[in-house]
């Protein structure tokens, strides 16, 4: 049997306390993983991270896109992954590199330049939208959930000009 993920979660702020104690305990997983390059080679934040992953008894790790898609390959353990990633595109460039059709949980995308709100927690930009639209159509289902036990909003295609337009 290969590692299972058992969810993909976006959140700008990575591993903090809701994500590694409400969403790890919800989702009864062993292993965080966190898939961005900057910080697969930056220690103290990592560091941060091991602390919270601490304190939930689970192991944590950390990688930069193409090394989790290396390890993802040959990874024959029977470990349940819950991967954080920063934002839209390190899930559409997993998928890029041969990630399967998975389901995504959005947490918190913080606003930028050139993005619209979907949500109070949620902003995106035309490229984050193209790039939910093509996953979507590519098998992947999306959803907004700030916590477990909270009601979900799920994310079906998004038309970024209409977003625009209803969000002013």
């Amino acid at each position: 049997m290969r590692a299972k993920i058992e969810l993909i979660r976006v959140d700008n702020r990575l591993v903090h306390g809701q994500v590694g104690v409400t969403w790890v305990n919800a989702l009864n997983i062993d292993t965080i993983v966190v898939v961005d390059d900057e910080t697969a080679i930056n220690v103290f934040s990592q560091k941060m991270m091991k602390t919270i992953a601490k304190a939930s008894n689970v192991d944590i790790r950390f990688y930069s896109i193409a090394d989790f898609m290396q390890v993802l390959r040959h990874n024959e353990s029977n470990q349940r992954l819950f991967v954080v990633v920063r934002d839209i595109q390190t899930v559409y460039e997993m998928f890029k590199n041969g990630l399967t059709p998975q389901t995504v949980n959005i947490g918190n995308i913080h606003y930028g330049r050139g993005r619209v709100p979907f949500n109070k927690k949620m902003y995106v930009s035309e490229v984050d939208v193209d790039e939910i639209n093509e996953l979507i159509d590519q098998g992947f289902h999306f959803y907004y959930q700030d916590v477990p036990g909270t009601l979900d909003e799920i994310i079906d295609k998004i038309d970024f000009e209409r977003l625009k337009k209803v969000r002013k």
